[in-house]
């Protein structure tokens, strides 16, 4: 066989980026660290916004076309997502109100890991002949209660609160329409309350 010569010189340009979508992928994006919950739960309630504002029906209309649609959904899930923090809450408890069962299910682990919390105090647990830490505890209390959760239904309830909070936020989202909020704030934009 002959050896056979390939030229490879030459330039390469590098492929130009497409623009990403900078409100998407900020919504996307996973965190790197994990916040502290009491500073998460005060940044919440400062970006309530106006319980009136959220709910006026004067601002409900269909949108003009689905690209519009899209983006009406995107901005008004940034614009108003404390408020859907707090559908989803009262959904939540709304759930557990009429459902006593899981409420009793959910005290009795409470109180296990009460229990487990104080034991853990006065002397450590070993199971198969190693010591356990307070966490691997609480994981087995977790463990345990899963199949009293799953008895009493609340996997049912689960992705009822789910399915009903996508729904009432979407429909929030798709006809609130926030271009008119916005119309009204910037009326007068270099007019400044002192």
């Amino acid at each position: 066989m002959a050896d056979v010569s390939v030229d490879i010189s030459g330039q390469m340009e590098t492929p130009s980026e497409l623009p990403k979508n900078p409100l998407f992928t900020r919504l996307l994006q996973l965190p790197t660290e994990i916040p502290d919950p009491k500073e998460w739960i005060q940044q919440q309630r400062q970006n309530v916004r106006p319980w009136l504002v959220f709910v006026q029906t004067s601002n409900f209309k269909a949108p003009a076309s689905i690209p519009r649609l899209s983006k009406r959904i995107m901005r008004n899930i940034e614009y108003f997502q404390a408020n859907y923090l707090y559908v989803f809450l009262g959904l939540i408890i709304y759930c557990l109100i009429t459902s006593p069962l899981i409420l009793l299910a959910i005290a009795c682990t409470f109180y296990a890991g009460y229990k487990v919390n104080q034991r853990h105090l006065q002397k450590k647990f070993v199971l198969f002949g190693r010591e356990l830490t307070l966490a691997q505890q609480y994981g087995l209390v977790s463990l345990c209660s899963m199949p009293v959760y799953y008895w009493v239904g609340a996997h049912g309830a689960m992705f009822w609160v789910l399915g009903a909070s996508m729904v009432i936020i979407t429909l929030h989202a798709a006809f609130y329409n926030i271009d008119a909020l916005a119309t009204r704030d910037d009326e007068f934009p270099l007019l400044e309350e002192v």
